[in-house]
Formats: structure tokens, sequence, C-alpha cells
């Protein structure tokens, strides 16, 4: 009984170990805290209206399922004219990835990058709700960037962070920047002076 349940123990083991480090990663992908910053936002650009969800990643995505609160917050950025006509709150699943779906294109419209948007099953089946984030983070910092006046929050939750990668790239530029003058200025003047004299004897040679 004892070499029974020594493989039984060791293929648990494995299956176990693999299956928590795959859920590890996917949650260490989820931010809690631009969970609750985005939460504040949306709360605050669509009134109290939405309600706001439970902590944590299962309540995040409920309360974003349906595509009613994105279709509030995106509305809520346009001065104009609102792209998405007809808010519901669906209760088919179909209708709920179609709201998702309106929300995404309004989304793009707006201005977030392909590269920044969540599928529709990232939320609707919480394949991926780190792409949700990521992709409402994009859309809170495109409010504050256009500063049109239909942002509401405090403007620190995304313009800093923007603020902070670009000051860092463009350090980074400006010293690249001045690496690649000083070494075509060291190659101009190797080629126009010395250049000219060293390279015909070698040509010769």
């Amino acid at each position: 009984m004892a070499a029974k349940g020594a493989p039984g123990m060791a293929n648990k083991g494995p299956a176990y170990g693999m299956s928590r480090q795959v859920q590890d990663k996917i949650e260490s992908k989820y931010d809690q805290e631009l969970e609750q910053i985005l939460v504040e936002w949306i709360s605050r650009q669509c009134g109290s209206g939405v309600g706001r969800p439970e902590s944590g990643k299962t309540g995040f995505q409920t309360w974003l399922k349906d595509g009613r609160v994105l279709s509030e917050l995106i509305n809520s950025l346009f001065a104009g004219d609102k792209p998405v006509k007809k808010i519901q709150t669906p209760t088919m699943a179909f209708k709920q990835m179609e709201q998702i779906s309106q929300f995404l294109s309004a989304a793009e419209k707006y201005g977030v990058t392909k590269t920044d948007m969540f599928q529709t099953v990232d939320l609707w089946e919480g394949k991926d709700l780190a792409a949700v984030q990521r992709t409402l983070s994009a859309l809170g910092s495109l409010a504050v960037t256009k500063d049109e006046g239909t942002y509401q929050g405090d403007p620190s939750w995304f313009f800093k962070k923007a603020q902070e990668n670009k000051r860092d790239f463009s350090d980074d530029q400006i010293k690249a920047g001045k690496n690649v003058i000083g070494l075509q200025m060291g190659s101009n003047k190797g080629a126009s002076q010395e250049g000219m004299s060293y390279g015909r004897p070698r040509q010769i040679l």
C-alpha cells in the first residue's frame, strides 16, 4: 500500500505545483493597487449610479462584465455626441459581449491604441483582467493628456506615471543622441582629413 500511495502523491505534487505556478503568474500581472485607482476614477467619472465592486479580481470583473459601466465611462469622456447610443443592463451573454465591443470601438475612436486594447473574452470570461486594467489605464492617461474638461478625478492617478516614463525615455534618448552626434563628428573629421591621407596608401598596397 505504501508503494501505491507514493506514486499517487508524486503525481499530485507536480500537477499542483505547476498549476499554482501558472496561477501565480496570472495573478502577478493583476495589480490590486491599480484596481483601487480605477474603481475610484470610474466612480467619480460616472457618478454614484454605477456603484462600486467588491474588492478583488472577481468583484472587478463582475462590475464591468455586462459592459454598462464601461459604456457609461466612455460616454462621459466625450463632450459632444456620445459614442454608445443605448446603454443597457443586459442579462443575456451575447448582449453583454456586444456592449463590451461597443466600448472597445469607442475607446479606439477616443485614441486608445490596439496594443493597449483588451479582447472581449479577457473581461467576459475573466481570461486576462490585467489587460482590462491596461486598457482602462491607457484611457485614463488619454483623458488627462487631452484635458478637454471631461476628466473627473485626480490627474496624478494617470498623468504622473506617464510623465515619469516619458522623462526616463527622453533622458536616455538625449544621452544616446549625444553619443551618436559625437561619433558622427569624429568619423566626419576622420573622413575629411586623416581618412583621405591614410586611405590612399592602403589602396595602393
